[in-house]
């Protein structure tokens, strides 16, 4: 069966649960007020999802039955979908299993929830770029990726790596190359896991009325 022309943009995240969400920030912040945040880069990332998705918006949630990501879907215009997999790797490739092989969409490209910096401008930019290459990346300034996008699959792009450490943007880079695939990588950014991260959020302005970190 031939692929459509249909794309789709895939958003991974979390209920805010104090607690289960943000725990490098909860020591600084507290559990309830790291959760709250939480809140607010999925807002944001739905926000910037829904003005660059090209075709259909896909909240892919743990766990789905979440009353906050069940609205966020519904005001966002997002179909609301459970993340289905052990680990970090088995979930986001099965995302782009039921994306790419299930509903033959022609590209996918897949997104977390927090990295606020992340613009509707990078995203289409990423569609662009699958179309003539079989994947795309924005590396994560800690050596993580904060964007992937692929027009084709293959399990061995997220089987056996050591999820959240500095090591995934290299570790993805050589799988790429192992199956000599062609892909595109978009400017570094940054994304909101630590309190140092927190402050430079604070200063970007890209949250409206966050506070500084208590002191200690």
């Amino acid at each position: 069966m031939p692929r459509t022309a249909r794309e789709r943009l895939i958003v991974f995240a979390k209920g805010a649960r104090p607690g289960a969400v943000k725990t490098r920030l909860a020591p600084a912040l507290g559990a309830a007020s790291a959760a709250a945040l939480h809140e607010r880069l999925v807002e944001h990332t739905m926000a910037t999802a829904r003005e660059a998705a090209p075709g259909e918006l896909e909240l892919c949630a743990a766990p789905v039955e979440d009353a906050f990501l069940d609205d966020c879907a519904k005001r966002h215009g997002a179909t609301l979908v459970a993340q289905n997999g052990a680990d970090l790797g088995e979930r986001m490739h099965s995302a782009f299993e039921r994306a790419l092989q299930v509903a033959r969409c022609s590209a996918a490209v897949l997104i977390g929830s927090d990295c606020p910096a992340l613009t509707p401008r990078l995203v289409r930019v990423a569609f662009a770029a699958l179309e003539d290459h079989d994947a795309v990346v924005a590396p994560a300034e800690d050596g993580g990726y904060v964007l992937i996008g692929l027009s084709r699959l293959d399990a061995s792009v997220f089987g056996g790596i050591e999820w959240s450490t500095d090591r995934v943007m290299a570790r993805t880079r050589e799988r790429l190359a192992m199956l000599r695939w062609r892909w595109h990588e978009l400017p570094t950014l940054w994304d909101v896991d630590r309190p140092a991260d927190y402050e430079r959020l604070v200063g970007s302005g890209l949250l409206a009325g966050l506070g500084p970190v208590p002191p200690g």
